[in-house]
């Protein structure tokens, strides 16, 4: 007698729990997309979110006050997948579940590695007001393929931080994405880590504190740092090679 086939059961997306203590009232939400792969059907890696966690903390932390709920992302698997664009869509659909829950919040996409990618990418999204993008995963440029979208980023604040020794996502093809979006979008920014590496961890307390101050800016109007103010204001190429300096948040003005 034939063996019955078996079907395995559909992932689908989902929040992670608020990081945190939960505020009684979410005036905005941060929701966090971990790094991935540039191809894969597999269940994302445990690891993936915890490299996100940090960043939850201190945005949590920083945003408590405001009304700020933090969730991390897990996607339906861990691969971007080419033109499916899977965990661009996962972050999509995040932002939905979002408003969903908590009606209409602002929602700030923080991503890092192939999460930063996603970030980005998502950023069209309706909630969306701002997008932190660390260490993102970018395509090698190919004559034959378009290019990574800038166009979704109109309307939105954008930051992104990128260690210049990084060896497994390059820091140039992030500098030319954001030199094509800040050509459509004047609030588009960059930070380079310098002697920094893809984890950051050099200047993790300097990075941490960077994206909170962006955060709490973006979503809830708080003055940003007068680096961050410098270089959304500074033309191309200085606001988007602005040094991460040692030290940063210890005192922010």
């Amino acid at each position: 007698m034939a063996q019955q086939a078996t079907s395995r059961p559909v992932r689908t997306a989902r929040l992670g729990r608020v990081v945190g203590t939960r505020p009684s009232t979410v005036s905005a939400v941060a929701l966090l997309l971990p790094g991935g792969h540039e191809t894969s059907a597999r269940k994302p890696s445990f690891l993936a979110a915890a490299a996100v966690r940090s960043l939850g903390r201190g945005l949590a932390r920083a945003g408590r006050d405001d009304g700020l709920a933090v969730h991390t992302v897990h996607y339906r698997v861990g691969g971007w997948n080419g033109p499916e664009a899977q965990l661009a869509r996962d972050a999509e659909w995040a932002a939905d579940e979002v408003v969903r829950r908590y009606g209409d919040v602002p929602v700030c996409f923080a991503g890092l590695d192939m999460g930063g990618r996603a970030a980005l990418r998502a950023a069209g999204h309706t909630a969306v007001e701002s997008v932190v993008a660390l260490a993102p995963w970018l395509p090698e440029e190919d004559v034959a393929a378009p290019p990574e979208p800038v166009k979704q980023l109109v309307g939105r604040r954008v930051l992104l931080v990128h260690g210049t020794n990084d060896e497994r996502t390059d820091p140039e093809l992030s500098f030319r994405l954001a030199a094509r979006a800040k050509k459509v979008n004047r609030d588009v920014c960059r930070f380079e880590v310098h002697s920094d590496g893809h984890r950051l961890s050099q200047h993790h307390a300097e990075v941490l504190a960077l994206a909170a101050n962006f955060v709490q800016g973006s979503l809830f109007g708080h003055p940003l740092a007068r680096p961050v103010e410098d270089a959304l204001a500074a033309p191309p190429p200085l606001g988007l090679r602005m040094p991460l300096a040692a030290g940063f948040g210890k005192s922010l003005r």
